[in-house]
């Protein structure tokens, strides 16, 4: 009888395991779901190449503003060199962030993009960005990041700004402190 119990239990113990172990792999694709519905961290889908040519919507504007976010131990300043434009769809923008490492080391930054709301992700695309790598800076070096995009013609008229967050982390796995700037 008590053999019958234990081999029950180790059962419902290996079950449990399994079911767990299964739903921390289809986390991932349930949160982008989720985000997906409720437009939720928007995710910076659009990439294009600079061959691409899109006609411009001269007839109405969007608003793009620029937010950045520095994580508190890495030693750079991170910020636009402006903080908001107006854009026509379909034409094509450049802009500049200025990064500079204040230490007296060599640092990686790496930024991660995210657009508000959320849907509006779809419409932002890219050709050039610094955020599709990492960026190496040596001591007290200061560089100007280009960052070319456009705006899908096809955007919503309801979506009359875009804002484009980049928080900027260090290489180094155990910085997680974000402050914003």
């Amino acid at each position: 009888m008590q053999d019958i119990k234990i081999k029950k239990q180790l059962r419902m113990l290996l079950f449990t395991t399994l079911g767990m172990f299964f739903f921390g792999f289809a986390l991932v694709p349930l949160y982008d779901v989720f985000c997906d519905v409720t437009g939720l961290n928007g995710k910076d889908y659009s990439r294009a190449d600079d061959t691409t040519v899109v006609q411009a919507d001269k007839s109405r504007t969007v608003t793009v503003e620029f937010v950045t976010y520095l994580n508190k131990k890495l030693p750079w300043q991170f910020k636009p060199e402006v903080k908001r434009i107006q854009v026509h769809p379909g034409e094509r923008k450049e802009i500049r962030f200025i990064a500079t490492n204040n230490s007296n080391k060599n640092t990686i930054g790496r930024a991660v993009p995210s657009i508000t709301p959320g849907i509006g992700a779809q419409y932002l695309v890219k050709t050039e960005c610094f955020c599709f790598l990492e960026q190496p800076l040596s001591a007290k070096q200061q560089v100007f990041m280009p960052l070319t995009f456009y705006i899908d013609p096809n955007i919503p008229d309801d979506i009359t700004t875009l804002t484009l967050a980049y928080t900027l982390f260090n290489n180094e796995p155990d910085v997680t402190e974000i402050t914003m700037r």
